[in-house]
């Protein structure tokens, strides 16, 4: 099992990221936080990377029904979504929701998965399709 699911887009990064923030939205996922690595990167320590940008997703009715079955899983929420560029493409990941059963160990956490997942495929299926 992968940690992420993902998606190659032959697109700017530029032009990426606003079709992610539509396609998360689309799909009931708010954006509660959001890091720009790069200028993070090169602020902090002068490091020069590609653009990278990491989304934290929040979905409410998600996130409250996990939060019922696993108190502790708020270590792994929100749920992150990084749109980077690597060469002549930009990624776009989303943390596989079957990593949160298997870290958790809790099999009531298995019952959101499909869910989950079925919500993140659909934002990046949306974003095949837009882009």
């Amino acid at each position: 099992m992968s940690y992420a699911l993902s998606i190659d887009l032959t697109q700017p990064f530029d032009e990426v990221v606003p079709l992610v923030r539509e396609a998360l939205a689309a799909n009931g996922f708010g954006i509660v936080a959001e890091i720009d690595m790069q200028q993070t990167l090169k602020s902090k320590i002068g490091a020069e990377i590609e653009p990278y940008l990491i989304l934290g997703a929040c979905n409410p009715r998600f996130a409250q029904r996990a939060l019922q079955v696993e108190p502790s899983v708020g270590l792994l929420l929100p749920c992150n979504v990084v749109v980077r560029r690597t060469g002549e493409v930009t990624v776009v990941e989303a943390i596989n929701p079957e990593t949160l059963v298997t870290l958790t160990e809790n099999r009531a956490m298995a019952a959101l998965a499909p869910e989950l997942t079925a919500a993140l495929n659909a934002a990046l299926d949306r974003l095949r399709d837009t882009a």
